[in-house]
């Protein structure tokens, strides 16, 4: 019986002392030499494997469909259905656990999650994952010191000062408190006077104007250290019945928390950005907060936030980022007459880091603008690039002029995409068809979507190839044996070429074919499309389960490579994969496949 068994790894990494017992008294050892059968198709499992050292190969017939190397597991699903589906060979000598079968089914039985790790499909292995970590979530979130928070900005006045000259302090500064300084009292202290303690100063009956602030202030304040964990602040708010703390380091106050920026943050840091947006009063205030959006996505991640939630929190801020830099560059009268929209993954709402700007203006037809348009539009994206987002080395950008007319000459510009493609035109084409208004009137851009409905598109030759761009990044020769290293050391795969383009490109070509004109989204799409019956609703769970997982995969590349001060590649580094991470892209690329197959035999894509 092995005592050195690795339950650090999937699926064991989730039993607890009691079934890990039941594993020990269940374990054995197999040894299967190079090009030896370890299960074959049809045959009835007796164990569930995993690797100590070796490959295996995974064939379908003759083609093979998966590699498997140390710490990898399998082959759970025929377990359970009681008879395998694939062939599984030793590529080379091989060392494996060996786990009984009915050991296995027990520990099924009396663990869900080990049981979705095992055998389920993508999306039930990353549900169960989920449910893991959503308890560190709150953990790690609630130990997060106080200066993390949101800590909002003081305003002081003295107690003589009158309750209406505050009430002017609370409209100009968009707040609901000041402090207050008693010079007058020994030693010096100060107060608090908020929105609770004006309902008092009314009822009180004095007149406004002539009423000191001080005599309705509230001296006996609850203080926090910014060092302080927000757990902490939190039961200081609960212990003293209070909604907001004043934030101090040493002597000096730094500003207030308030409760519900408190609760926010524990939920998601979204809000709090998005106050911080909402009072920024230049473009060098809203570049503070673009500073700290990447930040937010990775405390989101790796507390486990699902990727879709926290791709929509980005797309949110980061539109209303642009709705307000865009009213503070542009005059109103240019706001008001025309529609400033996003493309590309920020108008899908699938960016999480921030990339090249890809963004338009349309302009009302017989509108002319104040001034210079272009000193306008070149601000606005210069101010995008302070802000940390880098211009397209395409050029699609609003300071552009091809991307920055009025609707009559963008509506042409459309129609000639489609009637005249060409790559350019077809590139382009798919970029505006992710469009999403962030500012001015969006009724502009709905027009402009409204000439693609104009135009039937019953034209499989232009359709297959805007479609025949998924083939652009064909798998290289030998993924599955770099996905496990058998050709290099440290193996790399670009996810984005190798599954989330071809999964992004091949839903906007089908959604295109079937006029699906109001979703912008990869994901809203592919339910569109399965309302409509042009798309199986199992492949359409199994792409968007394999979208958000490789967007994850990517994400996290990326956040490493910024931590350590690295160039942005998001290129995935195989070897630093779990061996579940491992299993799931396996799956991903899959779905991938088959998706490609299917676009293939619709409009013969590979020849194009």
């Amino acid at each position: 019986m092995p005592s050195a068994f690795n339950f650090n790894v999937w699926p064991f990494d989730c039993l607890n002392q009691d079934e890990q017992r039941l594993v020990r008294e269940a374990v054995d050892i197999g040894y299967y030499p190079e090009g030896q059968n370890i299960l074959d198709t049809g045959a009835a499992p007796l164990h569930l494997f995993l690797i100590i050292k070796g490959h295996v190969a995974q064939y379908d017939g003759d083609e093979l469909i998966a590699t498997y190397g140390p710490d990898d597991c399998f082959d759970g699903r025929a377990l359970v259905a009681g008879k395998a589906s694939s062939r599984f060979v030793a590529a080379e000598e091989v060392v494996v656990y060996q786990v009984a079968r009915q050991a296995v089914r027990d520990l099924i039985a009396a663990n869900a999650t080990f049981g979705a790790l095992l055998f389920s499909d993508l999306g039930s292995k990353l549900s169960a994952i989920a449910q893991r970590q959503s308890m560190e979530t709150m953990q790690s979130l609630a130990v997060s010191h106080v200066s993390d928070a949101f800590i909002r900005p003081t305003h002081f006045v003295d107690a003589d000062t009158d309750v209406v000259s505050v009430v002017k302090l609370f409209q100009a500064h968009n707040t609901s408190n000041v402090l207050v300084r008693d010079g007058t009292s020994s030693p010096p202290r100060v107060g608090i006077f908020t929105r609770s303690s004006l309902q008092r100063a009314v009822l009180q009956g004095t007149p406004l104007d002539r009423l000191p602030v001080g005599q309705m202030s509230q001296f006996s304040l609850i203080t926090v250290p910014a060092s302080a964990q927000i757990g902490d602040a939190l039961t200081l708010m609960l212990r003293h019945r209070v909604h907001r703390l004043v934030v101090t380091q040493g002597d000096d106050i730094l500003g207030l928390l308030e409760s519900l920026d408190v609760f926010s943050f524990l939920a998601n840091h979204s809000y709090l950005l998005t106050v911080q947006i909402n009072l920024a009063q230049d473009l060098d205030a809203l570049a503070q907060v673009a500073a700290q959006i990447t930040r937010m996505v990775a405390l989101l991640t790796r507390g486990g936030s699902r990727i879709d939630h926290v791709a929509s929190l980005v797309r949110e801020i980061n539109a209303r980022l642009f709705e307000r830099a865009w009213q503070m560059i542009a005059p109103p009268e240019l706001v008001e007459n025309s529609c400033l929209f996003v493309m590309g993954s920020e108008g899908r709402g699938e960016q999480l880091l921030k990339t090249d700007q890809d963004n338009a203006l349309v302009l009302r037809d017989g509108y002319v603008p104040p001034g210079d348009l272009q000193h306008i539009v070149t601000r606005f994206s210069d101010a995008l690039a302070a802000f940390g987002y880098p211009p397209c080395p395409g050029g699609i950008m609003l300071s552009r002029p091809e991307w920055c007319m009025n609707a009559s000459d963008f509506a042409r510009r459309i129609r000639e995409w489609l009637i005249l493609p060409s790559p350019e035109g077809l590139m382009h084409l798919a970029i505006f068809f992710d469009a999403h208004a962030v500012c001015g009137d969006a009724a502009l851009l709905k027009q402009l979507r409204r000439t693609l409905l104009e135009l039937t598109i019953d034209n499989d030759a232009v359709l297959g190839r805007f479609a025949a761009a998924v083939e652009a990044f064909s798998s290289a020769p030998g993924w599955r044996d770099r996905l496990l290293g058998f050709a290099d050391p440290d193996p790399v795969i670009d996810v984005k070429k190798e599954g989330i383009f071809p999964i992004v490109h091949g839903v906007r070509s089908l959604a295109l074919a079937h006029q699906i004109l109001d979703e912008t989204g990869t994901v809203p799409r592919l339910d569109a499309l399965v309302r409509a019956e042009a798309l199986d609703a199992q492949m359409a769970g199994e792409l968007a389960e394999s979208l958000h997982f490789l967007m994850t995969l990517r994400l996290k590349a990326g956040l490493a490579e910024l931590e350590a001060r690295q160039p942005l590649s998001c290129d995935v580094h195989l070897a630093r994969l779990s061996s579940l991470e491992r299993d799931l892209l396996k799956d991903a690329l899959g779905a991938v496949k088959r998706f490609k197959a299917l676009l293939r035999q619709r409009w013969r894509t590979e020849w194009m």
